[in-house]
């Protein structure tokens, strides 16, 4: 259905999709089971799961049958944040669960994993293989001497041999790691240094826009600075041979060996996962077996509405936590799509072929590529058969409203649209899919269960149609258990709970709407406050970045030291674009009509391309710190940046203003 007035939801879902939905299935079983309302919809769930956050999520471990091999005294211990902790007594092991469907007779021989490369060929791997290669693997380690908490890392692209290394880690009770095979050295050993690997899993070499990038020099030099190492396994992606001392993949995974899987505490560690760590070290972020097995289930069975009949692929590196999100669609029993090259190669239709020929029911990318697209004028509806694809979820930045109203019109008329916003601090989502609720354009559905999302002012007081700063007032299951290497939890605490303790502050802005919807409006920490008007920069990005000429945009807030403020738009122009007046005109005549006359830039200035961290996202803060003057080598931490050399022209930049 197509919006007829603001308020008119853009799509909403059928009643028989509604009653079909798992989310739907659970409210009436825990309704009998647990005393959940019956009635009431999704947001008499959603209010029932904060309100009864034991008995929610006792709920959830028993319909999704979670294999404890000891029980729980409690469902949560003590829920102070930060420190809550959950299922205490319990044990269980992650990759057990990832691998049940293994033991189906009937789903033995199916696919877990679907894996295309940039040639487009598809590789099936069987879930009695993957079993079989992750019980091999897991013999493998335990003779190398891993025991539960050793940290093994991947230095491997989005490929099943980084799936069946992770699951094996998991079963012998490792702690699993990884970075893509792009990041250099610097940005590896940024990570890595830290939780002190004792085994490196890593390939040769990686294929990306149609070329083959040899990775052997980086990955020597990584041999010789992570002293802790013991073993190193080689993946011959490029078909090199092992290097000396270097272990071979296919020995390590050829035996039928059943996996032995290691009964863990419910908090021991499952992964460490990092933070951009734009302006220092990357924080090391630790998460627990029992804490994501939950909240996985959760997000995955109940919000993406995925089972077994499914097929689930979203663009993604290992570099980033919805590689991790993504692998966990095994929980549910759903051949997972795994794609290795560019998300933009042979042409920007790339990723709509992949879930065509793959038969994806939710298919995951940015909001980025969707714009991207939408500028290129493709029509994915049109060109491919996408009758399969039930939901596009989007995720890395806001999703503007032109990008739902494209989805909706070159996608599908029918299409579930769920743009979705976590984090990799929770490796989950705050707020996005929910299968029985309408979708409005520019809004994520609703905050998800068990989450007692809020939206705060400075003094702590709920809002409601007003922006506000992002906080969770309840512990979830995924939540760090800690910051490797902070003994003492401060770096833990002052990242989420310094201005509102005992409140988990994320640092975004959003508006919960009067229906219970959510809008992202950017990070609290590069806002827009002019003369005492706060702005995210996300809408000034939707707003300029409509407008044909301009490929990207980024705009930063400077307070000068005379009380001046300052704000420029830095803007990178589509193929054969000029900034002339006319162009600036018509920027500042966007956002004057669109947004506010306050935030109008005062300059609008070229620039050859827009800095990102290494996961795609775009760098403000230190962009913020360079104009304010501080030395290049203290804004940023230059093994955090997908192109350093950009950062020099808002260095030289400061420098001129200040002459």
């Amino acid at each position: 259905m197509t919006a007829g007035t603001p308020d008119a939801p853009l799509w909403e879902p059928s009643p028989e999709r509604i009653e079909a939905a798992a989310v739907t299935r659970f409210q009436s079983w825990a309704a009998s089971r647990f005393g959940a309302p019956a009635d009431g919809g999704y947001a008499a769930l959603h209010r029932w799961s904060v309100d009864e956050l034991d008995t929610f999520w006792q709920a959830v471990a028993e319909w999704f049958d979670i294999r404890f091999s000891t029980p729980y005294e409690s469902v949560i211990g003590d829920r102070t944040m930060p420190g809550a902790t959950w299922f205490p007594g319990a044990t269980l092991n992650y990759a057990e669960h990832a691998l049940r469907t293994a033991e189906d007779p009937a789903r033995a021989d199916t696919p877990a994993l679907l894996y295309v490369d940039e040639t487009h060929t598809q590789v099936p791997i069987s879930w009695s293989d993957l079993r079989r290669q992750v019980g091999a693997l897991a013999a493998e380690l335990r003779a190398l001497g891993i025991t539960p908490g050793d940290r093994v890392s991947g230095y491997l692209p989005n490929i099943p041999q980084a799936v069946v290394a992770f699951l094996a880690t998991a079963a012998v009770g490792g702690v699993w790691t990884s970075c893509a095979p792009d990041f250099g050295a610097r940005s590896v050993l940024d990570r890595f240094q830290q939780i002190e690997p004792v085994v490196l899993f890593t390939v040769d070499g990686y294929r990306y826009g149609g070329k083959e990038h040899d990775r052997t020099e980086t990955v020597a030099e990584l041999r010789r600075e992570l002293p802790t190492l013991r073993a190193v396994v080689h993946i011959p992606l490029l078909g090199t041979d092992a290097p000396e001392g270097a272990l071979a993949w296919a020995a390590l995974t050829s035996a039928d060996t059943e996996p032995v899987f290691e009964q863990v505490p419910f908090d021991h560690p499952l992964w460490v996962l990092y933070s951009s760590g734009t302006t220092g070290l990357p924080k090391a972020i630790v998460q627990s077996q029992g804490g994501i097995l939950l909240e996985h289930f959760k997000q995955l069975g109940l919000h993406c509405d995925l089972g077994p009949e499914d097929r689930f692929f979203w663009y993604t590196s290992t570099g980033w936590m919805m590689w991790n999100f993504l692998v966990s669609g095994l929980l549910t029993g759903t051949t997972v799509v795994l794609y290795d090259g560019s998300p933009g190669y042979p042409d920007v239709s790339a990723q709509w072929r992949i879930a065509e020929q793959t038969g994806a029911t939710l298919y995951g990318t940015s909001a980025a590529y969707v714009m991207a697209c939408r500028k290129a004028g493709i029509h994915p509806g049109r060109d491919f058969d996408l009758s399969r694809v039930q939901c596009v979820a989007t995720t890395g930045s806001p999703l503007p409203p032109d990008g739902f109203r494209w989805l909706h019109d070159e996608v599908a008329d029918d299409l579930w649209i769920a743009s979705v916003s976590g984090g990799t601090d929770v490796c989950s989502c705050f707020a996005g899919a929910v299968p029985t609720l309408p979708v409005h354009i520019g809004e994520l559905q609703a905050p998800c269960l068990g989450t007692d999302l809020q939206s705060w002012d400075p003094s702590g007081k709920p809002l409601t149609g007003e922006v506000g700063e992002l906080v969770v007032t309840n512990p979830l299951p995924s939540m760090p258990i800690r910051f490797w290497n902070d003994p003492d939890g401060s770096r833990y605490h002052d990242s989420y709970f310094d201005m509102y303790p005992g409140v988990w502050r994320h640092g975004d802005w959003i508006t919960i709407t009067d229906r219970g919807s959510v809008i992202i409006h950017g990070r609290s920490d590069s806002t827009l406050n002019r003369q005492g008007v706060r702005m995210g920069s996300a809408d000034i990005y939707e707003a300029v970045e409509r407008l044909p000429e301009i490929r990207e945009s980024l705009v930063i807030g400077i307070e000068e030291p005379d009380g001046g403020y300052w704000m420029p738009l830095f803007v990178h122009l589509a193929e054969g674009a000029t900034l002339d007046d006319d162009l600036r005109a018509a920027i500042k005549a966007t956002i004057r009509e669109n947004l506010s006359p306050r935030h109008v830039p005062d300059e609008v200035i070229e620039v050859p391309a827009i800095p990102h961290t290494l996961t795609g996202k775009r760098i403000e803060v230190p962009v913020k710190r360079l104009l304010q003057g501080t030395e290049l080598a203290k804004a940023v931490n230059p093994g955090s940046v997908d192109n350093l050399d950009l950062l020099h022209f808002y260095a030289e930049l400061a420098a001129n203003r200040r002459r």
